[in-house]
């Protein structure tokens, strides 16, 4: 079975390299841009998914391998048997390195958003992030945070706003600083002109 595995990923790998040169073109290197690719997301979204994947990929290789998946499952209360994960990756790996890149963890959410996740399992690490709590929200709190989700997947310039608050906060902190190197420098000043009398 191991064997099997190891020729299909060979496989796959000479065929990738034989197109590319069969065409006489060097491969290009496509640069992932999660936040083009998957639009359907905001940007806070996106950084927490990336938190979340960050704090799974415990050998930091930018992959959640078999046994990061494993620990994963067993975080989130829902251990799986070894044929359960491999299915898992199966389902969302799409460069059949039996690894899951944040590109196919993306996927994740986007199959699932649009009920396209075949894995019980998978739909569970989907509904995992968006758990309400309505004891502690109530059900108007409920209420209120599914009203807030639809309207801001609607909002057409949720990115554009988004950017602009990263970026006037960044400017606000900016400022900050300066005042405090401003009177940090005032009172140095002060302290070595006492000294000199």
């Amino acid at each position: 079975m191991a064997s099997d595995e190891l020729a299909a990923k060979l496989q796959r790998q000479q065929d990738i390299y034989v197109e590319g040169g069969a065409q006489g073109e060097a491969a290009s290197v496509k640069v992932f841009n999660p936040y083009t690719e998957f639009p359907e997301f905001s940007r806070k979204e996106i950084q927490h998914y990336q938190k979340m994947f960050k704090h799974y990929d415990i050998d930091k290789n930018k992959f959640i391998d078999f046994e990061e998946l494993k620990h994963m499952m067993e975080k989130l209360g829902m251990p799986q048997t070894h044929l359960a994960l491999k299915e898992m990756i199966k389902e969302i790996d799409e460069d059949f390195d039996g690894m899951i890149s944040f590109r196919e963890f993306l996927l994740i959410f986007r199959k699932a958003s649009r009920g396209e996740l075949k894995n019980d399992s998978l739909m569970e690490i989907y509904k995992q992030m968006y758990v309400v709590d309505v004891e502690a929200e109530g059900v108007k709190g409920a209420a209120h945070f599914f009203t807030a989700k639809i309207e801001e997947q609607n909002a057409s310039k949720k990115f554009e706003e988004e950017i602009l608050a990263e970026q006037k906060e960044r400017k606000e902190k900016e400022e900050e600083k300066k005042k405090s190197r401003a009177a940090f420098k005032d009172k140095a000043t002060f302290f070595q002109q006492q000294q000199a009398n």
